[in-house]
């Protein structure tokens, strides 16, 4: 974006010297020094599997067991089933079965982790509708004349919804609505206040499930079958809580947004300059580009049609388990949602691009899947250590270990299950201010927290509710976070004065508010027993029970 460079001249050397020193005071000081002695996700895995390597070596050693009765007739696997007792005693790592396994199976142990194969199923249709410029034309038309009394609540829910558009939702949409602000006499750092909070504070909500659920919990599902090896993902189990958050974030943005941070800002006196105008131009949606959101709209209408018409047809319903009973018959369509996102985005995407001069051919389509998968090459080398830690986990067999000994302990201690949830939640937050990565911190705690609350009878989407909610808000408070640089030079684009603690300060209000919320919703969630989704509930009934 125009005007967001950074002055650097020799002169101000002294200054920003000064500058830096001021900003590593404090708490915030800490936060940031402390993070940026942290290294990459990926880094942290190589440790965390030196380190489980050790520990498993130590486990083994000392004889390190837990056991609980078992229903089953088979034991899971890295378990021993004797007498109705399971019974899981640590192995380590260093065994020649573990490092024959480790070496051989290495491939395999990469290419069968679960959360790869869904994003990048999930990556493949969504870099179509991005690339295709549909993702930024649907930014841009929800924004762009938005009535001023009702500016700040449509800022708040478009920026929850743009979730699904991925990195669009901080290039576009977060700079345009500092723009649209500024243009109708409103203070603009307003305007990306409120578009930053409902964006990366608010990450937990949306209207609907979309790419970050596939990803946690494809994480979920693995940590989940260590307990029970049949328990499969429901990428819907979240829509309520999500939707929730959004109905109640909402409100509480436009509240704080008008009346605590707009007027701490003060009356905006700038004028539109001709870079502002020029700007505003470019964000004006052509008619090409309102013709393609139409092609797409019938796209997405004609693709829920057809998983309708998958579901309901008499006689013909490959989408429902008719043997089935309950919630279990509607198994199959949460399986196939995730082929469901691909075809959505896919042809959306295809249909606005052709529409709007974007997509000529097939060859155009296959670049943009390209593309897309290029971009995330950084979480594909990041997934080859998280599957191994969390397979070498599994090997070790100190995740049920410790799960099965600390949901012992829990129970002992009689705490009710808000309030242990409410833990998870704030673990997150803490490790959020650190490590910014969502799947990073849940790939490392799943394995242990989602089994641990399965034997306490929580199920495994409330245990991903309460962390995604914790791993939200905190977002909006760390300068560590991967878009607060971007987000820093967008803010000084209309302050040049505006350093990392002036972002922060105009951000807390949301972010306390926000977990004030969170830690309300979670404990509220559990106390009332509502569902977190279709075929999802607070409350888990294992196939396996802790001996009391």
């Amino acid at each position: 974006m125009s005007g967001a460079q950074s002055e650097l001249p020799d002169a101000k050397a002294d200054g920003i010297s000064e500058a830096v020193s001021r900003r590593q005071k404090g708490f915030l000081g800490f936060v940031e020094r402390a993070g940026n002695l942290l290294p990459e996700p990926t880094m942290i895995f190589v440790y965390l599997i030196i380190a489980l390597m050790l520990l498993s070596a130590l486990g083994d050693w000392l004889g390190w067991s837990a056991s609980l009765p078992y229903a089953g007739e088979e034991a899971p696997e890295h378990g021993a089933l004797a007498n109705g007792v399971l019974t899981y005693e640590a192995t380590s790592l260093f065994s020649e079965d573990n490092i024959r396994r480790l070496l051989s199976e290495m491939p395999r142990t990469m290419s069968g982790f679960a959360p790869l194969g869904l994003i990048l199923v999930i990556m493949l249709g969504a870099a179509v509708a991005e690339r295709s410029g549909m993702f930024s034309a649907l930014i841009r038309v929800s924004l762009r004349n938005a009535p001023k009394a009702i500016l700040t609540p449509i800022v708040a829910l478009i920026g929850m919804v743009s979730h699904h558009a991925s990195d669009a939702a901080y290039v576009v949409f977060i700079p345009l609505a500092a723009i649209v602000y500024a243009s109708v006499g409103r203070h603009p750092l307003a305007g990306l206040a409120a578009a930053f909070a409902a964006v990366s504070g608010g990450y937990a909500g949306n209207i609907s499930p979309g790419q970050i659920d596939v990803l946690l919990f494809g994480f979920t599902q693995e940590a989940a079958r260590i307990v029970d090896p049949d328990w499969t993902m429901n990428p819907l189990g979240n829509w309520w809580f999500i939707l929730t958050i959004v109905v109640l974030y909402t409100p509480v943005i436009w509240f704080i947004t008008d009346k605590v941070v707009e007027p701490r800002l003060g009356k905006w006196n700038g004028e539109a300059d001709e870079d502002m105008q020029a700007e505003l131009e470019r964000s004006e949606v052509t008619p090409v580009e309102r013709k393609g959101l139409r092609w797409a709209g019938l796209a997405a209408l004609t693709v829920v049609g057809l998983y309708a018409a998958l579901a309901l047809i008499p006689g013909y319903t490959p989408l429902i388990d008719q043997e089935a009973e309950g919630t279990r018959r509607l198994q199959p369509l949460y399986a196939s949602l995730i082929a469901g996102f691909f075809i959505l985005f896919v042809s959306t995407g295809i249909a606005y691009g052709s529409a709007a001069g974007t997509v000529k051919s097939y060859k155009d389509v296959t670049r943009m899947m390209q593309e897309g998968i290029r971009a995330i090459a950084p979480y594909i080398v990041f997934v080859f250590f998280a599957a191994h830690f969390v397979a070498m986990f599994n090997w070790s067999r100190i995740g049920p270990i410790i799960a099965i000994n600390g949901a012992e302990a829990l129970q002992t201690l009689r705490l009710p299950a808000p309030f242990l949830l409410v833990s998870v939640q704030m673990l997150g937050s803490f490790l959020d201010l650190f490590i910014g990565s969502a799947s990073a911190k849940w790939s490392a705690l799943a394995p242990v927290v989602v089994p641990m609350f399965m034997l306490l009878g929580i199920s495994p989407e409330m245990t991903t509710a309460a962390y995604r909610m914790g791993d939200s808000y905190t977002n909006i408070m760390t300068p560590l976070m991967s878009y607060f640089p971007l987000i820093l030079a967008f803010a000084r684009r209309w302050d040049k004065s505006v350093g990392v603690g002036s972002l922060l300060a105009l951000m807390l209000p949301f972010a306390l508010t926000f977990m004030a919320i969170g830690v309300a919703m979670v404990m509220s969630w559990v106390f009332l027993d509502l569902p977190l989704g279709p075929g999802a509930q607070v409350y888990y009934t294992a196939p396996v029970s802790v001996a009391g």
